[in-house]
């Protein structure tokens, strides 16, 4: 049980009070330099699911328990979504979605995206939106701020950069 406890209810738990004393705030900030990233050390508390996938993937093969999962961490998740055991999610809490959902297998999700200017690592954090009744076919990819209308098929291998917005 102490495993159990370790391995799923601490982290979720430093990780609320982490988004109480230091919340992500979605924009543009920046990684080097003096000032704390919130984002830094949320996206810390959640590097053990990336590291070692298989944590999240057990969750995924009990009905229901996946989708509870990610509210926990902050994320809106509606009815019925389907989720695959080789997903991949960076960012937990900054994720919406709707109802009757179907990832497809090694999507990936990021809130976040992090790329070099001026001599520093410029961040941009974003909740990446998905509504109700959507496909996401397999190898997809989804980049901070991305919106999915409902009723929308993705095809296999979808590539969706930053803040683009697709619809039915």
């Amino acid at each position: 049980m102490a495993v159990f406890i370790s391995i799923y209810g601490l982290p979720v738990l430093v990780y609320r009070l982490h988004q109480w004393v230091y919340p992500v705030q979605e924009g543009i900030s920046y990684l080097r330099g003096n000032s704390y990233s919130p984002w830094w050390g949320s996206h810390q508390i959640q590097a053990i699911y990336i590291a070692i996938p298989v944590l999240e993937a057990i969750l995924r093969l009990i009905p229901g328990a996946f989708s509870l999962w990610l509210r926990l961490w902050g994320a809106k998740v509606g009815r019925d979504v389907y989720w695959t055991p080789g997903l991949e999610i960076a960012d937990r809490g900054l994720i919406e979605i709707g109802d009757r959902v179907v990832m497809g297998h090694r999507v990936t999700i990021s809130s976040h995206i992090i790329k070099p200017r001026k001599q520093n690592l410029m961040l941009y954090v974003k909740k990446v939106k998905i509504g109700n009744d959507v496909f996401v076919g397999a190898g997809s990819t989804l980049s901070a701020g991305v919106v999915i209308g409902d009723g929308t098929f993705l095809a296999i291998a979808t590539n969706l950069y930053p803040n683009q917005k697709v619809h039915n």
